[in-house]
């Protein structure tokens, strides 16, 4: 019988990649305005920076296109470092993205997703483009976007919400947040230890590595 694992649902923009520091330069380009002039203190389609009706979609095709967008993002610190780490204890890693919502661009978002994440060694299992994110099965699930987190916790789904501009005031608030990687990291692993307890399965002997019964 294969043994169950634990599996870690991962968003990608604004939770392992800078998806907003990225958007103001492209935007900054796009309207003609210096970035100092845009905020950082962003919401979900960024109206703070005088987005026109219907134009954001046009400003992700240009930055997706013509920007790299998808390959050309920093990572945020600690992302990377912190899903080796719980990939090498043995929790599979899940990535569960939406970025295939423009039409006819779908192998461009693909092919620089892939190349992000291998660029950045961020280890991973499967890589899943969803929109309805609760429909992706995983153990515990790390999101940005208020209406994501909405939807797992409707779906009884364990969410962390990643902490930023756009979820910070979220009301009634999330049941799990984190401000940071190191946060986040840590409440992943607690769940999988008490995973790893449940199942009669050893723990790794540190974090970052496995078991050595299972090398």
């Amino acid at each position: 019988m294969k043994e169950k694992q634990f599996v870690f649902g991962v968003d990608l923009d604004g939770v392992c990649a800078d998806f907003y520091k990225k958007m103001r330069e492209v935007y900054s380009d796009w309207k003609g305005v210096p970035q100092e002039a845009l905020t950082k203190e962003v919401s979900y389609g960024l109206p703070e920076w005088g987005t026109l009706p219907d134009e954001y979609s046009r400003v992700h095709r240009f930055a997706v296109t013509q920007r790299e967008l998808f390959s050309s993002m920093d990572p945020i610190k600690g992302a990377a470092q912190s899903i080796r780490r719980l990939g090498s204890e043995g929790v599979r890693i899940r990535i569960i993205t939406h970025r295939l919502f423009i039409r006819h661009f779908h192998e461009t978002a693909v092919s620089q997703t892939v190349r992000w994440l291998d660029h950045h060694a961020i280890p991973y299992w499967d890589l899943c483009f969803m929109r309805d994110k609760d429909l992706v099965d995983a153990d515990i699930y790390i999101e940005d976007t208020e209406a994501n987190i909405r939807c797992l916790q409707d779906a009884d789904k364990e969410v962390i919400a990643f902490t930023n501009s756009t979820n910070r005031n979220m009301s009634p608030p999330p049941k799990l947040r984190a401000n940071d990687w190191n946060e986040a990291e840590e409440m992943v692993r607690q769940r999988y230890y008490a995973f790893l307890d449940s199942h009669g399965m050893p723990k790794p002997e540190a974090p970052g590595h496995v078991p050595s019964q299972t090398l």
